[in-house]
């Protein structure tokens, strides 16, 4: 199981990749992390940021 650490303005996150369904730009760059199964996450940075942390894992 691979996990990755997403920074929100109100905590940090850390989600299983294989877990993540899509990514959606938010306002004030932030961007929504869609989880299977859940409600999605909003995380700071922008699309590009997020998408690079979670292929970096």
């Amino acid at each position: 199981m691979k996990f990755v650490s997403l920074k929100s303005r109100g905590g940090d996150y850390l989600v299983v990749t294989s877990n993540i369904a899509w990514l959606r730009t938010d306002e004030n760059d932030q961007t929504k992390v869609g989880i299977v199964g859940s409600n999605p996450l909003l995380v700071s940075g922008s699309i590009d940021e997020v998408a690079a942390a979670i292929l970096a894992g």
